[in-house]
């Protein structure tokens, strides 16, 4: 399997500073960041490490339930993934990731609703980067199963 490779650019200090981030493996794009739009509510236009984890994650699970649900027999119509990641303080100090929560939306044929939730269970601890997050303390599953 290849590497993949981004690279983020950072001038100035911790609170003060900006950078941008680079997708550097795919050349789609350089993404603005900085610690006070990383903190605000609405991200201020800016991306953030917690907003590309969750994009790496749900993206990752999703590929990873399709392949399940191969397995299983299933065809897919459609999956949609989202994955909240929460930012907080750690008391060792400094911040963690206290909790990322994936909601999925499967349109499925060829299993029934208790086969899609125990693929979407089997891909939440499956997929590559649900493995690289164990240091997580939680990771939510929210799953719907939709008839085609």
């Amino acid at each position: 399997m290849p590497t993949r490779s981004a690279r983020t650019a950072w001038d100035g200090g911790f609170e003060d500073g900006s950078g941008q981030v680079e997708l550097s493996s795919s050349g789609l794009g350089t993404f603005e960041m900085s610690f006070p739009k990383r903190s605000s509510e609405d991200g201020g236009g800016a991306t953030n490490p917690e907003e590309l984890l969750g994009a790496a994650h749900s993206a990752c699970f999703t590929m990873q339930l399709t392949a399940v649900l191969g397995q299983k027999g299933g065809t897919v119509q459609s999956i949609e993934t989202k994955a909240d990641v929460s930012l907080g303080e750690d008391p060792a100090g400094g911040f963690k990731i206290h909790t990322i929560a994936l909601t999925v939306r499967g349109q499925v044929d060829g299993v029934d609703e208790a086969g899609f939730m125990e693929a979407a269970e089997e891909a939440k601890t499956s997929c590559p980067l649900s493995k690289a997050l164990a240091g997580v303390d939680t990771i939510t599953l929210d799953a719907t199963f939709e008839s085609a």
